[in-house]
């Protein structure tokens, strides 16, 4: 099996069943910055040491591979192989909540940085945000499961929250902007 097709060298892109999109088709577009989303999250796993945080990030990519195929799929929904659960937002929220209990309240807007892991989660988080952008305008074309909205908007809270977390951890100060 080759380890490309070719297929897509005029500009277009096959969806799941569903023939040839334009490659900045929006439902395109957000397939490729969840993809590249699910990279950062890899590289960020690859600095992080803490264990809850490490299971999370792994889950984490692994519902992003479902994300990713449901938007593939969106325009065919009986080719969707896995849905995202029920529970991956409320298991989002648990998460932040618990990583929150542990770190003191939050009082100031905090400036990316940190510990090595803590960086690579705020760059995560970043992309995090543009991936769900681009998953709301895909959402105007596209048929796509809401629960893939909530997702995207918690998983970069869930990022922010993790990063804190890790500084906290690490005994790294955060900084904050002066006005």
């Amino acid at each position: 099996m080759p380890y490309y097709t070719g297929k897509g060298d005029k500009g277009y892109s096959g969806l799941l069943g569903e023939g040839r999109f334009a490659k900045n088709d929006p439902v395109i577009a957000s397939i490729g910055e969840i993809d590249e989303l699910n990279s950062a999250i890899g590289v960020a796993l690859y600095y992080t040491h803490d264990d809850l945080v490490r299971a999370r990030l792994r889950e984490i990519q692994n519902d992003l591979f479902i994300i990713g195929a449901s938007v593939a799929s969106a325009q065919n929904v009986k080719l969707a192989k896995a849905k995202l659960g029920d529970g991956a937002v409320g298991g989002l929220e648990e998460a932040i909540g618990d990583m929150g209990r542990r770190m003191p309240e939050l009082k100031k807007f905090v400036i990316p940085g940190g510990c090595e892991a803590a960086v690579h989660l705020h760059l995560a988080r970043a992309i995090a945000r543009r991936a769900e952008r681009s998953v709301v305008a895909a959402s105007k074309a596209h048929a796509i499961d809401q629960r893939i909205m909530g997702y995207m908007n918690r998983l970069s809270s869930y990022l922010f929250v993790a990063a804190l977390y890790l500084n906290y951890i690490e005994g790294v100060r955060e900084s904050h902007p002066t006005y």
